[in-house]
């Protein structure tokens, strides 16, 4: 595999960052909707919001960068409806990115409860306070986190059906230390 068919070490560092990211962000979601009011539960929210303000920023810094670079080509044996199909669950991918911060912002916004970045940086509120759009809000953040869940798993299990089934380097263009193993 040729170095331009890989990804830069920018891609790859802002890629798998954001994962680990979604990875912590998703589970912590779920297991603090769940909780009775309380202090651990405040400072969770807490916790929650922080990653998902930094996964927001992340992409637009991932957004940038791939504006100004073009990323690898797939390669050409992949069959074009794989290809379609690839870019629209990345597409898909950055959209869900986008609307779930912004879903959780604006559901914090309609809750009464502020966006406090780090506990430093307090956003401004996007919609006045409104309990009933806050459990709508609440609803459709919860539902995109699910489907951006069964995207990220679609991901994952065709980046592995390349490696495993396929035997491309589909996903060592990801991660650089399978391009080694191969040889």
């Amino acid at each position: 595999m040729s170095a331009t068919n890989t990804y830069s070490r920018t891609a790859m560092t802002l890629h798998w960052l954001m994962a680990a990211l979604i990875f912590a962000a998703f589970p912590l979601g779920v297991y603090m909707s769940d909780l009775k009011f309380s202090p651990l539960k405040l400072q969770l929210v807490s916790y929650h919001k922080w990653l998902g303000v930094t996964i927001f920023l992340l992409l637009l810094v991932r957004l940038v960068w791939r504006l100004r670079h073009t990323p690898p080509a797939l390669a050409w044996r992949i069959a074009a409806w794989q290809q379609r199909a690839a870019h629209a669950v990345h597409q898909l991918l950055y959209a869900l990115l986008v609307a779930i911060p912004l879903s959780g912002w604006l559901m914090s916004s309609a809750k009464g409860v502020p966006v406090v970045y780090f506990g430093i940086v307090q956003l401004p509120d996007l919609v006045s306070k409104d309990k009933a759009l806050g459990h709508l809000l609440e609803n459709i953040h919860a539902s995109l986190n699910y489907a951006l869940l069964g995207l990220v798993l679609l991901h994952i299990a065709a980046a592995l059906k390349h490696h495993f089934l396929d035997k491309d380097d589909t996903l060592a263009r990801m991660l650089p230390l399978l391009k080694r193993r191969r040889k």
